[in-house]
């Protein structure tokens, strides 16, 4: 069985948060992650403690799941290192020998370009820079690092290996779709494509092997940096809907919008999504918080879901109603028994 999970927005969307439940949910047994880099921030929290996650698959939560990430994504050392020793999951995660590796030159680099740093808004983690030196070729790989040595693999191998024995796997993406380089706001995006045809290609798994989709969007539309948000909000109005947010990589506000239905449908589309995930609708209808029966939910978050669902011809199966793991209303065998 393999999962993809993927942002249908602009990031930010909670796909740690899904991730880390479907992990330990369905004991998944191995876990990759794919997109970008280092510039994506993922937040974990389980039994009331915070992770906040650059490298290191969300699925880590689940201490029998084995951690791969793929030759697509780009390693910094230093931040991956750090998560590994703190999380302790030495033996327990290995990077592709074909990733790229982040080097400090890359951060100074992407932090005084005024294009990227001024107009488009990068994080200033060196990804683009990076991701610029692997295209030409000239890049170092993870298997050319010492420090690295140890936990290089054939994580493509790995991953079809473990669909061959049958064994549960997930993909998880990092940004979302409307970040891509190629189908999002450009120029107002990140350096590679976001879809779940590239999460794929970045850990090395063909197309036909993938058994779902889950697209996971927040109960808002949140993004960073610079480019097109349709019916943003001024921060006055966002912090008295109580939608204020900060960037987990950067600590920069998240600019937000309501929910853009036209935005969502595009998003489905391009990720051929088979399921729906939405997190936070405890920020939107407090009365949600902690809810983990659906009939339980009051008919406005009801209604909201239904149109969702409605609109975008899947199923909402995963509804997020708070910041924990387990916070979170699962329909799935209700959904998806056909």
């Amino acid at each position: 069985m393999l999962s993809v999970i993927v942002g249908g927005a602009f990031g930010d969307e909670g796909k740690g948060k899904i991730v880390s439940y479907l992990a330990l949910k369905d004991n998944v047994d191995v876990a990759a992650r794919a997109g970008v880099g280092t510039n994506a921030g993922h937040t974990v929290v389980y039994n009331g403690k915070i992770y906040r996650l650059r490298q290191v698959p969300s699925a880590f939560i689940n201490e029998n799941t084995k951690l791969f990430i793929g030759a697509g994504v780009l390693v910094d050392p230093e931040v991956f290192l750090k998560e590994v020793n703190e999380l302790n999951l030495k033996n327990r995660i290995w990077i592709d020998y074909n990733c790229s590796v982040i080097e400090e030159s890359h951060k100074i680099r992407d932090k005084s370009d005024p294009h990227l740093s001024k107009v488009v808004g990068t994080t200033g983690s060196g990804c683009g820079p990076a991701l610029e030196d692997r295209v030409r070729r000239i890049a170092k790989t993870c298997k050319e690092i010492d420090i690295l040595k140890e936990f290089c693999d054939d994580v493509s191998l790995r991953l079809n290996e473990a669909l061959d024995k049958k064994q549960n796997v997930i993909i998880e993406g990092t940004q979302g779709t409307l970040l891509s380089l190629y189908h999002g706001t450009y120029p107002y995006t990140t350096s590679k494509d976001t879809s779940a045809s590239s999460l794929c290609a970045d850990v090395g798994i063909g197309p036909k092997r993938v058994d779902e989709v889950i697209i996971v969007f927040k109960s808002y539309f949140t993004r960073v940096g610079g480019g097109p948000l349709e019916n943003e909000l001024s921060f006055e109005e966002a912090k008295k809907l109580n939608l204020v947010e900060y960037g987990t990589v950067t600590g920069r506000p998240r600019r937000v919008a309501p929910f853009n239905i036209k935005l969502a449908k595009r998003s489905v589309m391009l990720n051929s999504a088979t399921q729906v995930a939405i997190t936070k609708i405890d920020v939107l209808y407090p009365s949600s918080h902690k809810v983990v029966e659906y009939e339980k939910l009051s008919k406005e978050a009801k209604d909201f879901i239904e149109n969702i669902e409605s609109e975008l011809g899947i199923p909402v199966t995963l509804i997020g109603t708070g910041n924990e793991v387990f916070d979170t209303i699962d329909l799935r065998k209700t959904k998806l028994r056909k």
